[in-house]
């Protein structure tokens, strides 16, 4: 892992974009930095800042380091942080493990009021770079043009490969979740820089090969984790030191068995830097797709409980035309737009 060092008047004018042209904070709204003691304070301090200049009523609520993301963080919440979430406008969540799927979360989003973005373990650098180098105008359009390739392949099948040996096909399902490009609607968001694919209830089948992986912590892993896919994981093999903690937490987010696969990703931010340090960032870099497992949300006993294994350089083929190559966007559609952001991407600090 390589240090990360992030300038602050960098971090600042990043976090001032993220208030205020990402999720259109206005002046007198309410909102709420989760963060915990073992989060970097550099960016919370930063995005409190910068809500509070945009004339908005911020609070910092911090909570001790949770064991489990989502509804397994609920006996270690207390009530003042469901009720603070849940009076808010706007929700930042700097958490890892994140409270996305938590009674926090449930809270929140039943009052149809608050709108959240779900910033997780990203580090003071990680939110320049995915918030203040880039054209976040020019950045969704190639996250528009991916959303609408994933919408139009609904029913589809597909397959993805890398060189680590993962080999495995699936039919493509419909969208469950969306991104916008101003976030003036409740609900919760994620960064932008990856299309998020939901294969059809049991239709994944073949091997996948993880080379980092997020079950209890983030980790780059020493030996991949394997899987063995037949509807269902059928079997979980390698990782070293990682294959307990990822055993464990997938018997946690499928009530004792291993469940499937959730969701499936195409990262394309070029400004995104793989490196161990941070679960979103890694997720976003361009070829890499974060891997879902468990039980969806949508199901019984399903949640944001779900471990999640990261594949970069992968290749990826929909209805037998390719996607990405080696990690590289190649689909006609969308492949000029990707040329531009990955070959010609020169970082931004200051508008233009």
């Amino acid at each position: 892992m390589t240090e990360d060092h992030c300038d602050e008047s960098a971090l600042a004018y990043a976090c001032d974009r993220i208030v205020r042209d990402y999720m259109c904070v206005k002046r007198g709204e309410s909102v709420v930095i989760t963060t915990d003691s073992a989060h970097d304070q550099q960016a919370v301090r930063a995005l409190y800042l910068a809500a509070s200049a945009a004339g908005a009523k911020p609070v910092i609520l911090t909570v001790p380091q949770l064991p489990f993301q989502g509804s397994l963080a609920d006996p270690y919440l207390s009530d003042v942080t469901v009720a603070a979430v849940a009076n808010s406008d706007v929700w930042f969540d700097m958490t890892f493990p994140y409270l996305a799927g938590s009674k926090v979360y449930n809270a929140a989003l039943e009052t149809r009021r608050t709108r959240c973005l779900e910033l997780a373990d990203l580090t003071p650098a990680g939110i320049t770079r995915l918030f203040g180098f880039v054209d976040l105008d020019e950045l969704f359009t190639l996250q528009v043009a991916l959303d609408e390739l994933v919408t139009a392949s609904v029913g589809k099948p597909g397959r993805v490969t890398s060189a680590n040996g993962t080999d495995f096909e699936f039919v493509i399902g419909k969208p469950a979740t969306r991104k916008l490009r101003r976030i003036d609607e409740p609900g919760l968001y994620t960064p932008p820089g990856s299309a998020v694919i939901y294969p059809e209830d049991d239709s994944v089948r073949g091997k996948v090969r993880f080379d980092f992986a997020y079950h209890e912590y983030y980790t780059e892993l020493d030996e991949p984790v394997e899987l063995e896919i037949d509807r269902r994981i059928v079997a979980v093999k390698g990782g070293r030191t990682d294959y307990m903690p990822m055993e464990r937490a997938l018997r946690r987010a499928a009530r004792g068995e291993y469940g499937s696969i959730i969701h499936l990703s195409i990262g394309f931010h070029p400004a995104a830097r793989l490196g161990g340090r941070s679960f979103i960032e890694d997720i976003r870099v361009t070829g890499s797709n974060a891997i879902g497992l468990g039980i969806p949300w949508w199901k019984p006993g399903g949640g944001e409980n779900h471990p999640d294994g990261v594949l970069p350089m992968q290749s990826m083929w929909i209805d037998g035309r390719c996607v990405v190559e080696d990690g590289r966007i190649v689909w006609p559609a969308v492949s000029e737009q990707a040329a531009r952001f990955a070959g010609n991407f020169i970082p931004t600090l200051s508008p233009t």
